[in-house]
């Protein structure tokens, strides 16, 4: 008799078993992958949001030292070494932002040492102390990228910029002279004149004026109810008008209207700029000449926003990159961007934030109505947390 195996014979996958594993596996991965791109966007935002809190403690801490707030354009200004400042010894026209002030207080002191000794006169090719203009390409802190000033959502890097920043300052719900504030150079004279005193007492409404100390206790609507400073995003070199503003509108009618530019924006992409020369094509500058492309320099264009366009809105300014208009907190965050309050307390705001009515121009001297220096800010809550002592009552939680 033949013998017989008693094993049974291995059996294996089929093809169609194999393709449902596969298949479920897939969908496995489908389902993780967003997940984890999910947490990795909220440790980064959380990241940026103790970044700003930082400035926040290091803005609190100044006051303490200096009993004032860090000044917005500031710095020195030398008529004999009028060339542009970049040039030895240099100066830095009164351009400096109160970003330079807080580099002892955000642990940049050998950075704040560099800028603060500069280099002596006597030595050829060497920049006075504080430095030359803030758009001087061989001074080194000027193109220091600071770690505190940068959130780790925003992918831009290096140049065209020079050292970047997410942190600007809040400059409050008015655009009337607060390119310069009181003082600006006069080219007729040259000289400086403080002779816009009487227009930034009505349009200087935020926490910062520029070339004006500012003090905690002039924020008399309370300090959780005033925002001090925010985030804006930096520019990828795409023509997003959140980070491209557009530079050369009418100063006629930059103050009366916060959606000038809106015509300017490409309807099939109402992310980004009209550029390509179709009707009314957006003028975005030089290519340095972006939102947070330059952490030292005041111009509100680089370290300055204000609360009129709600978060991630278009920035419209005239009077190129050292002008002014309506300079939007943005950043590459979903939904809003960070604010920084008065009393160290970060908050996001949402881009649905209540903006009040856009069709009325902004505060300034003379203005009637709402428009009118001592009344409450026109645009709604975001104006009012903009302002610092027009007693606006804000009832909203924020956060919650």
């Amino acid at each position: 008799m033949s013998s017989m195996s008693s094993e049974k014979p291995s059996r294996g996958f089929t093809i169609i078993e194999l393709l449902v594993v596969i298949a479920v596996i897939g969908v496995l991965v489908g389902l993780l992958l967003p997940a984890t791109r999910s947490s990795r966007e909220a440790a980064r935002r959380m990241s940026c949001s103790n970044n700003i809190k930082q400035i926040g403690i290091g803005i609190h801490n100044y006051q303490s030292a200096y009993e004032q707030l860090p000044i917005q354009m500031t710095g020195t200004f030398d008529v004999a070494s009028n060339s542009g400042g970049t040039s030895a010894p240099g100066n830095n026209r009164y351009r400096l932002s109160a970003l330079v002030g807080l580099l002892p207080f955000i642990e940049q002191q050998a950075t704040w040492d560099h800028v603060s000794s500069g280099f002596k006169r006597s030595q050829p090719g060497r920049y006075a102390p504080m430095g030359p203009a803030p758009w001087t390409r061989d001074f080194a802190p000027w193109q220091t990228e600071i770690p505190t000033l940068r959130c780790p959502s925003d992918p831009g890097v290096g140049l065209p910029a020079h050292g970047r920043t997410n942190i600007a300052v809040c400059l409050g719900d008015a655009t009337h002279w607060m390119n310069t504030g009181a003082t600006r150079w006069d080219r007729q004279t040259g000289a400086w004149v403080a002779d816009r005193s009487e227009q930034i007492a009505a349009s200087g409404r935020g926490t910062f004026i520029p070339r004006q100390t500012t003090r905690l206790r002039q924020i008399t609507d309370g300090l959780s109810n005033t925002i001090m400073a925010g985030e804006i995003a930096t520019d990828l070199g795409d023509a997003d008008k959140r980070t491209s503003a557009s530079l050369l509108n009418p100063w006629s009618t930059i103050h009366d209207n916060p959606t000038l530019c809106s015509v300017q924006i490409d309807s099939d992409r109402p992310q980004f700029w009209l550029t390509d020369g179709s009707d009314c094509p957006a003028s975005i500058g030089a290519s340095d000449q972006k939102r947070g492309y330059r952490w030292a320099d005041g111009a509100g264009l680089y370290t300055g926003f204000n609360t009129i366009l709600p978060p991630n809105r278009e920035s419209c300014m005239a009077g190129g990159d050292s002008g002014i208009g309506m300079l939007t907190a943005s950043s590459r965050h979903m939904g809003g961007s960070h604010v920084l309050m008065g009393d160290g307390a970060v908050v996001f705001m949402t881009d649905s934030v209540d903006c009040g009515d856009l069709t009325i121009g902004t505060v300034m001297r003379g203005g009637v109505g709402p428009r009118a220096p001592d009344g409450q800010s026109p645009y709604g809550l975001w104006g009012a947390l903009g302002t610092r002592d027009q007693n606006d009552t804000i009832e909203e939680k924020l956060n919650q």
